[in-house]
């Protein structure tokens, strides 16, 4: 039932905010819950950006030539360089080439019931540690079947080249770079 009278609805309110106040025990009690509440909001909220000028001033004004105050150095913005010509095209390295036909073949084998681990097992010796993070998220179910053609090299430098890879689901085209230990998948994706 509501209260209707401000003297009954005063008298509610006065007890709830009165409680602290009764004894040290109440009072103990009410700081320790507050605390709680505070910390477990304070664990709920995300945590802020990390921000490289939270102590640099808003404005920048020049100090007084007598002064003694050395500026402080400002970091550049990060640059991207990029070459102006392509690297020149090379020959196809047959080496490459069949690492993508073998990566291909232990890309399709995967028997029914085998796990993702099985699967990335084979593929890892072809692949770079990189692209072996990325494809533990792919369901080997996704993968093709077989390969229904001879892989072909679609551009080649020295360091790097885009293979075509025929298979039962679409063609893949299939990126290898040349590490220090030799050939590995790089990434692929499909073509269309």
């Amino acid at each position: 039932m509501p209260i209707r009278t401000h003297r009954g609805r005063a008298a509610v309110y006065r007890r709830l905010w009165g409680w602290p106040l009764r004894s040290p025990k109440h009072l103990a009690a009410a700081v320790v819950a507050l605390a709680v509440v505070a910390t477990l909001i304070g664990f709920a909220l995300p945590e802020p950006p990390p921000s490289d000028n939270l102590a640099e001033p808003a404005a920048t004004t020049q100090p007084p030539a007598h002064s003694a105050v050395v500026p402080r150095p400002t970091k550049a913005p990060p640059t991207i360089s990029v070459p102006a010509d392509p690297p020149p095209q090379t020959a196809p390295d047959p080496a490459g080439v069949a690492v993508v036909e073998e990566w291909g073949k232990a890309w399709v084998d995967h028997p029914v019931g085998a796990d993702r681990a099985q699967w990335l097992a084979k593929l890892e010796p072809l692949t770079t540690d990189e692209f072996i993070t990325e494809m533990a998220s792919v369901d080997p179910a996704n993968a093709g079947n077989v390969i229904t053609g001879a892989a072909t090299a679609i551009s080649s430098t020295g360091g790097a080249m885009v293979v075509r890879l025929p298979t039962d689901i679409g063609v893949l085209q299939v990126t290898v770079t040349k590490t220090d230990a030799g050939w590995r998948v790089a990434q692929y994706d499909k073509e269309g």
